[in-house]
């Protein structure tokens, strides 16, 4: 069964495998002690660190492991924001971060720290001089800004050097989160703090990194411990720790050419994708983008209804659409990027991955869209695009309202596609909705149909989206 979702955890790479199994005969022993087998595990814990060091592009005694790459973004943001605290307490973040971040902002913000968010273009891309805008329109002392080094959902490289050049020139340190781009190489830009997470790049999950440059106000906000440099606290995962970073180093040796393997097939469905199916909108940047990922949102289709049909197909792929998830709220992501949401498809290939499933994914990929959509009474591609009517009325007539409250995604979207022919050009339907992603799936089909948006206004109960026939 082709596994497509390496972006969520890649497959333990046989290097992992065979250096975790080595490091459990080996590196059981407290390494803080004196004695032989206290010495061996020692050797290998400082060896792992040079290893993983050298790969993050850091001197060893700047790098941390911690139990997870999650913790070590609370860590990390905690320990510059408390270093930095008579600096300001000011955080600076990007709209597309990883939950992790937003929601370690959001905890500074509650207890009385400020925050910013950097936004993003409709590539998912921070635009140059955004950070230093941002550092300028401060509203005190910044402590810290954050920006990602490639979006996790949709593949978009971010300008880090750029960032961290603006950072730099305002004396404010830049924490880049590199758990999705560290497999595949450094970090470049004078970066101040990095993070990353073994399982993404085909280590086992449980080990986090964090660097902290020399020079970085740090101060550890947890109970003092004598592990890590006191800044992870707990006896250390030793052969979880060994195997991350023999893998680091192997894939690292792997990736320029699995790169460019995976890009051509990245490629490939990029371009079938929408040749396949109808209505579809590649999302991320074409150009600026990890290897090995791409997304894609399918109008008229239920994204849960289509993550277990192609399950059924044997193909695990990811979504971020709100489709999928039980708080109606679609991915942050996507809603900063303004791009439709409904009906969304995260392919993350794992190295090695076979030209042929990619062939199989993309010959299934239509029926299994196909059969989503007739299932909820979509219309078909002639029904969704009315012809050029006879123009409006010289009196134009009422709108005609789609009552599509307490109906989920993508169901509002359908309601308003079946109905848009019945009203002259320049007549206007308005959608009642109370489903957070029509917000963004409504705009996005005006956009994808040539129809107009004419924006929104409360209503009694939801939301009153107007949209006015064009053609």
């Amino acid at each position: 069964m082709p596994y497509f979702d390496a972006a969520s955890s890649a497959p333990l790479h046989p290097v992992a495998r065979q250096a975790l199994l080595a490091a459990l005969d080996e590196g059981w022993a407290d390494p803080s002690r004196l004695y032989r087998e206290g010495r061996r595990a020692r050797l290998l814990l400082d060896a792992a660190r040079e290893a993983a060091a050298e790969a993050v592009g850091c001197r060893p005694d700047e790098l941390v492991f911690t139990p997870s790459g999650t913790r070590a973004v609370h860590d990390g943001i905690a320990g510059a924001l408390a270093g930095r605290r008579r600096a300001g307490r000011h955080l600076i973040v990007s709209a597309v971060e990883h939950s992790s971040v937003l929601h370690a902002a959001a905890t500074h913000e509650a207890d009385g720290g400020t925050v910013a968010e950097v936004p993003v273009d409709r590539t998912g891309r921070v635009a140059p001089g955004a950070y230093a805008a941002a550092l300028r329109e401060a509203p005190g002392g910044v402590a810290l800004a954050c920006l990602q080094s490639a979006n996790h959902e949709v593949g978009t490289l971010q300008p880090v050097a750029e960032a961290a050049e603006e950072c730099a020139a305002a004396d404010v340190p830049l924490l880049v989160d590199a758990a999705q781009s560290l497999g595949w190489g450094p970090t470049e830009g004078n970066w101040s703090l990095l993070i990353a997470s073994a399982h993404k790049w085909g280590g086992p999950a449980g080990v986090g990194l964090l660097a902290v440059r020399k020079g970085v106000r740090f101060r550890t906000v947890q109970p003092a411990d004598e592990r890590e440099s006191g800044r992870s606290p707990g006896f250390e995962n030793l052969p979880a720790i060994v195997a991350a970073a023999a893998s680091l180093r192997a894939v690292r040796a792997e990736a320029a050419a699995e790169a460019e393997r995976l890009r051509g097939l990245v490629e490939r469905i990029r371009a079938r994708v929408p040749e396949l199916v109808p209505d579809v909108e590649v999302v991320g940047d074409p150009e600026r983008r990890l290897p090995h990922l791409v997304t894609f949102s399918c109008l008229y289709v239920d994204g849960e209804a289509l993550l277990h049909e192609l399950d059924r197909a044997e193909f695990s792929v990811s979504s971020g659409s709100s489709c999928t998830s039980s708080t109606l709220t679609p991915s942050h992501v996507l809603r900063a990027m303004g791009v439709l949401s409904e009906g969304n498809v995260r392919v993350s290939l794992p190295r090695g991955t076979a030209d042929a499933d990619v062939d199989r994914f993309l010959a299934a990929l239509p029926g299994v869209v196909a059969g989503v959509r007739e299932r909820l009474g979509a219309p078909k591609p002639a029904e969704a695009a009315p012809g050029p009517g006879p123009g409006p009325d010289p009196e134009p007539e009422p709108d005609l309202v789609v009552d599509s409250l307490g109906k989920r995604c993508p169901i509002p979207v359908i309601e308003l596609a079946k109905v848009i022919g019945e009203v002259p050009v320049g007549g206007v339907v308005t959608v009642l909705a109370d489903d957070e992603a029509a917000r963004l799936d409504i705009p996005a089909w005006c956009e994808m149909r040539g129809q107009t948006y004419e924006g929104e206004r409360p209503a009694e109960r939801g939301v009153a989206y107007r949209v006015r026939r064009r053609a």
